[in-house]
């Protein structure tokens, strides 16, 4: 018997019927093992010794990998094929190599970029040993991510706050957020005006069109963004201009020509993710997600199958027999005259890419959206006819675009210029054209037609228009703004894209609002203290240079153990100097150059635990507050609760705004602290499992996120995000079930406690039963 190891049991199905009876193949569920979650995890003082441990939720996989290799002949360890996968192979190797199973059985490493029969029986007729070098990338890579974290986290917490996290890839993110968040409040918006003409001529297929022009040239001079900077000077320019034209504009110069656009390369990983974002809406993890689930095989009504090459790539080569296959279909679906003469080969922009992979692509063209589109999930269907959209699109003929720009006088040094584009040969655009980011004007694609005009002809004006604008600020990050910035400085690794992101928003340092990132309070301070104290560990280059001594080690050009011995120690130098010298008011306190006016003493700008406030420097002496008004309006007075006095202090209650909405508080903060939500708990009727005493009550978050918590609190501190159901676990024994629910599985009962891992599907009268209890 053949033993075969993959990562997710959904692959393991694909992968099996492909294989035959002989082969066995198995799940590792992810990573086997890990650091030790404790100090001493990497020691620097050992040639960066690292000590792993065991996964405790997957020690039940290696249990099993481990009694079905004692039945088998060969192992074929057949991780995911990138450098992550590597390390998953070679993790689980040296588990069972310490615990004596492989014995003298071989042992081959496999490959494939797609999960079609071809792929997979080629790769283990070809296997290959595991490669050293791509694990060490790995595991320098690993090193210093804890080495960063475990260290200057436990810093944050004791300058800034509790739960705050650093990160090798995620603090340079954040500090990108936070500078373009820093250009907007420091942008200065600036007046400007243009004048445009309507005209209209005579066009022998049109009829009499209209069309527009703008003002480049008066009184001889250009006419340049501020050249007209208010409103008064744009009336005197109307009004000369009008006088001039005496309602003619007569055509000076028509130029015409045609240019070509050629087809974005395929997708890879962080071009998807950008994609995805702008057409589909997806955030990178959703798209992350379901491009795993097309990977690793879907029932299309033939069993599962692989739908899409590995999503892991920053490669934008493609197989020949591939381009092979798009060719011919293009062929016969849209006709000779859309197959350029020669297959299309794309530049790998990252200097680090590994070309022997493959971009993103069907692993058949021959899948159709439409004719597959019933078996799969929303999702699923929106992002394979992306790709497969995309593939095609890229071995496709050019688009041929007609454009022509007309210069029309009114008068004697006063030029208007029109201009106007046309889809001559549409080639590739006829199944795709790429998406923008923070667009401003309408695409170069969309028909502006102008008519007819030539040298010398007169127009007809009909109104000269001055219109008002004013400079605007850069846009904030969108999701795919902000990958492609992170890609264009080589900073960290599409694929660990979404996780930073996932990161930045759990720490609360960002919000998303409007599909736009803004940092919050914290995320200021945060890296304020990192770019003031850490400065060259979150400077960009620097970043990018450390990504491409990584990439290094995986080709086997450096060593790692140098790489982290030189990272190593100016970074414990530059920790041990900030512990001693940095004081937490240092981070958390900012001088504003005023008054107290209860005590005279020197207020400061400092971070609360809502956000910043305005508070004296003599506190506890002095109590004195006030929020601050960031121009949002006027502040909005608390309305008193009639009737209720605070039961911690018996001072009023109030409802207040707060950062996340409003709430019930104390009159008396900051010297009592009692806080309630607006609404007023709805409860479940479900007995708490931890305490027995009181109820799950439904509750809101301050930032508006349902959660259920115990009546009791703060006596008795249980919560659970999902619905709670009055019935006992039947696997651990555990009081309740909750109610979940996703897109993917749809409504299941599932066990709270992580550790058991229940779950089961739950019937629709189930779920309708518990939509009645909880409105």
């Amino acid at each position: 018997m053949h033993l075969v190891v993959v990562e997710s049991p959904a692959k393991a199905k694909t992968i099996k019927k492909y294989l035959g009876p002989d082969f066995e193949v198995v799940a590792s569920y992810g990573h086997v093992r890990d650091l030790v979650p404790k100090e001493g995890a990497v020691d620097p003082e050992h040639n960066f010794e690292m000590k792993y441990q065991v996964i405790d939720r997957n020690e039940k996989h290696v249990a099993t990998i481990s009694k079905l290799l004692k039945k088998a002949d060969v192992l074929y360890l057949a991780t995911d094929p990138d450098r992550e996968g590597e390390a998953i192979s070679w993790h689980l190797y040296e588990l069972l190599h310490d615990r004596n199973l492989l014995g003298d059985r071989p042992v081959y490493r496999v490959v494939f970029n797609e999960i079609t029969q071809r792929a997979v029986q080629d790769a283990v007729a070809n296997p290959r040993q595991l490669s050293h070098d791509l694990v060490n990338a790995q595991q320098a890579r690993r090193a210093l991510d804890y080495l960063v974290g475990f260290n200057l986290s436990p810093l944050l917490w004791k300058k800034v706050r509790r739960g705050l996290s650093a990160g090798r890839v995620q603090s340079p993110a954040l500090r990108l957020i936070v500078e373009r968040e820093l250009e907007i409040e420091a942008f200065n918006s600036q007046e400007y005006w243009t004048v445009e003409a309507d005209a209209t001529a005579p066009d022998e297929q049109l009829g009499q069109k209209p069309f527009t022009a703008k003002l480049t040239l008066f009184g001889g001079e250009k006419v340049e963004q501020f050249t007209i900077a208010d409103e008064e000077r744009a009336r005197v320019v109307e009004a000369a201009l009008m006088q001039a034209a005496d309602g003619k504009l007569r055509v000076e110069q028509v130029e015409r020509k045609q240019r070509k656009r050629n087809p974005a390369p395929p997708f890879i990983t962080s071009t998807l993710q950008q994609e995805a974002a702008r057409k589909l809406g997806f955030t990178t993890q959703r798209t992350m997600r379901t491009a795993q689930q097309l990977y690793e095989g879907v029932d299309i009504g033939q069993g599962a199958v692989g739908l899409i090459t590995y999503m892991r790539t920053d490669s934008v080569n493609l197989a020949q027999e591939a381009v092979a296959e798009l060719r011919d279909y293009i062929g016969e679906r849209y006709g000779k005259k859309y197959v350029p003469e020669a297959p299309r080969a794309f530049k790998t922009k990252s200097k680090n890419a590994q070309e022997a992979h493959e971009a993103i692509r069907p692993t058949s063209i021959r899948n159709l959206p439409k004719d597959i589109k019933a078996h799969l999930s929303a999702d699923q269907a929106k992002l394979y006819e992306l790709i497969w959209k995309r593939t095609i699109a890229c071995q496709m003929a050019h688009a041929l675009i007609n454009q022509v720009a007309v210069d029309l006088s009114a008068g004697a040094g006063n030029l208007f210029r029109a201009t106007g584009s046309m889809v001559a040969e549409p080639g590739f655009m006829r199944v795709y054209i790429e998406g923008r980011d923070d667009a401003t004007g309408a695409d170069d694609d969309e028909e502006r037609m102008l008519p007819d005009m030539t040298e010398g002809q007169v127009v007809d004006l009909l109104a000269i228009r001055p219109e008002q604008h004013f400079t605007e600020p850069p846009p904030r990050y969108s999701e795919a703004s902000l990958v492609k910035a992170l890609e264009e400085l080589g900073i960290g690794r599409p694929s660990t894209y979404a996780s930073i992101i996932s990161t930045l928003q759990e720490r609360e340092y960002v919000l998303l609002e409007k599909k736009r990132f803004t940092p919050t309070d914290v995320g200021r301070i945060v890296n304020k203290f990192l770019t003031e104290h850490f400065t060259s560990y979150v400077d960009y280059d620097f970043t990018a240079k450390l990504e491409d001594e990584l990439d290094a080690v995986s080709r086997g050009e450096e060593d790692w153990i140098p790489l982290l011995e030189q990272f190593w120690k100016p970074f414990k130098d530059r920790l041990d100097h900030t512990q001693e010298n940095v004081e937490r008011k240092d981070v958390t306190q900012e001088s504003i150059d005023e008054a107290c006016p209860e005590c005279g003493g020197p207020l400061s700008k400092r971070l609360g635990r809502n956000g910043f406030f305005i508070g004296c420097t003599n506190y506890p002496e002095c109590k004195y507050t006030r929020n601050i008004d960031e121009g949002k309006g006027e502040k909005e007075e608390p309305t008193i609760v009639e009737g209720r006095n605070c039961p911690e202090c018996g001072s009023e209650l109030a409802i207040k705004r707060g950062r996340y909405g409003k709430f019930i508080g104390c009159t008396a903060y900051p010297k009592c602290r009692f806080i309630e939500p607006l609404e007023k708990p709805v409860d479940t009727g479900v007995t708490c499992p931890k305490c027995g005493e009181g109820t799950l009550q439904k509750k809101k978050s301050r930032r508006g996120k349902i959660f259920f918590s115990c009546s009791t609190y703060p006596k008795c501190d249980y919560a659970v995000w999902n619905q709670p159901l009055p019935e006992p676990c039947p696997q651990c024994g555990w009081p309740i079930l909750t109610l979940k629910v996703t897109k993917t599985k749809g409504a299941q009962k599932v066990c709270p406690q992580k550790e058991c891992g229940y779950a089961a599907p739950a019937d629709a009268a189930e779920v309708e039963a518990v939509d009645q209890t909880s409105t």
